[in-house]
């Protein structure tokens, strides 16, 4: 018997918190990956910032020091890496704490919609858009070039801004419930996010702000674009040979469906009708993030 069902079999009883977690973090999905990693980093820079208190070490962390991307561009030569290892770097525990907050609730509403090889993409090039729009604005406005040498960021922020705002371009009428708001569209959300990251520039520390527009600008662009039925590949597959003859693979020649009858199209209706059960029984039991790629998109056709 399920442990978590009670009266009977009539109802389900909520997973404790430990059980949740621990079945989180045992589905291998890219959303677990980038939370660990971000976790795993946060520990090792904190590591490094003991040992060096420790032995009296002066100076900033070593570790976010190669971690970090800077704004130079004769520094970056030397730190290419920085570009990748910025976006998973998150040196303060309640900055941490928010970024992955964002993470966990972006990601599964994104993964609502898309996949998770998507969610990894927007996560990457959201955080790479951000690292060039934080280079080049420091190169470019001359309020910025003076202090271009001494400047840093670092931080999942970007990347988990390019995830909302992604997710709120490809389906902006998304609803959401909020206790004290009540029903609320997902692109006010996003809206909301972005603007106080605009209305929060200053001289202080400019750099983090400029990067989450970055990522959020890539977000937006890319969740248009995934609306158009968008994939990378297409970027790099031409359907046309020869003498500008358009191609068409024996795959994509399909012969006209033949008419059903009443009793195939019950048959048919009946069949996918199980198959919704099932998979709505399986969210029960296990939660929306227990659901394959597969079964989501399907939830989603259908629902």
């Amino acid at each position: 018997m399920n442990p978590y069902m009670r009266n009977n079999g009539y109802g389900f009883q909520r997973p404790s918190f430990g059980e949740s977690i621990k079945r989180f973090f045992a589905q291998k999905t890219v959303l677990n990956y980038l939370i660990i990693a971000n976790v795993a980093v946060w520990l090792l820079l904190a590591l490094c910032g003991v040992t060096m208190w420790l032995f009296k070490m002066e100076g900033p962390n070593l570790l976010a020091s190669f971690l970090a991307l800077p704004a130079s561009f004769t520094q970056l030569a030397h730190r290419p890496w920085t570009v990748i290892t910025y976006m998973v770097s998150n040196q303060r525990f309640w900055i941490l704490f928010l970024n992955l907050w964002m993470l966990y609730f972006g990601g599964i509403i994104f993964v609502q919609f898309l996949s998770q090889k998507q969610l990894a993409l927007a996560y990457g090039l959201g955080g790479l858009f951000g690292a060039l729009f934080f280079v080049l604005s420091y190169n470019v406005f001359p309020a910025l070039k003076e202090i271009c040498e001494t400047s840093y960021v670092m931080g999942a922020s970007a990347s988990t801004l390019a995830i909302i705002v992604a997710a709120a371009a490809y389906n902006p009428d998304y609803e959401l419930r909020m206790m004290l708001f009540g029903g609320i569209k997902y692109k006010w959300l996003a809206i909301i996010l972005v603007v106080i990251d605009v209305l929060t520039i200053d001289a202080a520390n400019p750099g983090t702000q400029i990067a989450h527009l970055g990522g959020a600008a890539f977000g937006f662009v890319y969740g248009l674009l995934l609306r158009t039925d968008f994939s990378w590949g297409k970027l790099f597959h031409s359907k046309k040979r020869g003498n500008d003859f358009e191609y068409t693979s024996y795959e994509e020649v399909r012969e006209e469906p033949s008419p059903r009858s009443d009793e195939e199209y019950n048959q048919q209706k009946a069949k996918k009708e199980r198959d919704i059960d099932a998979i709505l029984d399986k969210v029960a039991k296990n939660g929306y993030a227990s659901l394959t790629d597969e079964e989501k998109a399907f939830l989603f056709k259908n629902s």
